[in-house]
């Protein structure tokens, strides 16, 4: 398929596909399905070869939150019966952050819910960053607390953050309808905010939320632009409780469509499977691999996720290896650049557009794929499958073993 060539060739130089080219991955059949995954997987194995990042996440604040996100199972009025717990300390989160490290995982990430950090939220997760990495020689370490005030980027940097993350979740234009209580410029400012500080940026999505097709690649080359280390890829889970409980819009073979397209986009980038790839990648998760080259081990903020051995299993079984705590994530060009923990640049790469430059084409150039797809042409529907939907009883927030 010539598109398909065109961009692998466009991956393995940098270059940004078209909004058209972009659209056209989308639009592909599902007999299409495994070229796209072999042509995308080209790219992924050009930047970063058979490795994959395992990051694991500790929710140090659960539920209470009083932000109205639609999409989410902490939100205000919210009914999901999930753990809400106020913060943990220090040891606490160090103890629950050492199960993912003993299973594999290189990166620790530290949530918790709410609009945005307090200065003195602020010192708590400074001092839990401080007993992980006294603990855990060469562990990255990336917070993930919501909006930043000015100040707080660079007082996470200074107490040993490498990263932060702030997802962008949807389209400029449809965010208004997942969330009111704060904008999606608020959004692009915080991710500002940590590039600004020296941290990594970590930024991604959430597929299946109703959105378009448009809305997906809008959101994806607004990712490009804030040039983010790593790019977490969400799949809506439909908890019980929430306003999207009803939204079961991904088959399996959507989110592979998805995750090509982000990696054609972003080739040189860290992409990440997120939450909701055992609701609706299933047993097809393995194939994601050879697209992503990153997930989260074991169980997510509020729901469970396949279990830590069945991770490494998967990794194992499907020909691909776990990174080493001593390896370099990121192309060399990047961490040369400044991009990523380690990185040199003042602000990192996204502050002065070192890289991925390389100038797209004109978005009017339509491919062959996309000018035979009807502009609104609905993707396949997902059967529910609320059985999927399991909410964390273990870990952070309980007396139980974590799933790590």
């Amino acid at each position: 398929m010539d598109l398909l060539n065109t961009l692998v060739d466009k991956g393995l130089r940098r270059e940004t596909p078209t909004r058209a080219e972009a659209l056209a991955v989308l639009a592909t059949t599902d007999d299409d399905l495994l070229d796209v995954v072999a042509a995308a997987g080209r790219v992924r194995r050009h930047w970063f070869g058979r490795r994959v990042k395992l990051n694991y996440l500790v929710n140090l604040k659960s539920g209470l939150c009083p932000e109205d996100c639609s999409y989410c199972s902490q939100r205000l009025g919210s009914t999901a019966g999930i753990l809400k717990y106020s913060w943990l300390k220090p040891d606490q989160a160090s103890e629950a952050a050492a199960a993912g490290l003993a299973g594999g995982a290189k990166r620790v990430c530290l949530v918790a819910s709410g609009r945005g950090p307090t200065d003195r939220d602020v010192d708590r997760v400074s001092e839990t960053i401080k007993a992980i990495k006294d603990q855990n020689e060469g562990v990255e370490v990336c917070a993930c607390l919501g909006l930043l005030s000015d100040g707080q980027a660079e007082r996470l940097r200074a107490a040993g953050a490498d990263a932060y993350n702030h997802n962008l979740n949807t389209s400029e234009a449809t965010y208004g309808d997942i969330t009111t209580t704060h904008t999606y410029a608020d959004r692009v400012d915080t991710v500002h905010k940590a590039h600004a500080a020296g941290l990594s940026a970590c930024s991604g999505l959430i597929a299946g939320m109703g959105e378009r097709d448009e809305d997906l690649v809008d959101v994806v080359f607004a990712l490009r632009e804030l040039d983010p280390d790593s790019v977490p890829v969400n799949f809506l889970i439909p908890f019980e409780g929430t306003p999207l409980a009803k939204e079961w819009n991904l088959t399996p073979q959507r989110c592979l469509r998805i995750l090509a397209m982000v990696r054609f986009v972003c080739p040189d980038v860290e992409v990440r499977i997120a939450g909701g790839r055992e609701v609706h990648l299933r047993s097809l998760q393995p194939l994601a691999l050879h697209l992503a080259n990153s997930i989260f081990l074991g169980d997510y903020l509020t729901s469970e996720g396949q279990a830590g051995r069945a991770d490494l299993e998967m990794i194992a079984d499907a020909g691909f290896e776990v990174e080493g705590a001593d390896e370099v994530t990121l192309p060399e060009h990047r961490v040369a650049d400044g991009c990523g923990p380690g990185g040199s640049g003042e602000g990192g790469c996204g502050s002065h557009g070192a890289c991925g430059t390389a100038e797209s084409a004109p978005a009017e150039a339509k491919t062959p794929a996309q000018a035979t797809a009807p502009a609104d042409t609905k993707p396949a529907v997902d059967t529910p499958r609320p059985d999927l939907v399991a909410v964390r009883r273990r870990g952070a927030g309980t007396d139980l073993a974590p799933n790590a």
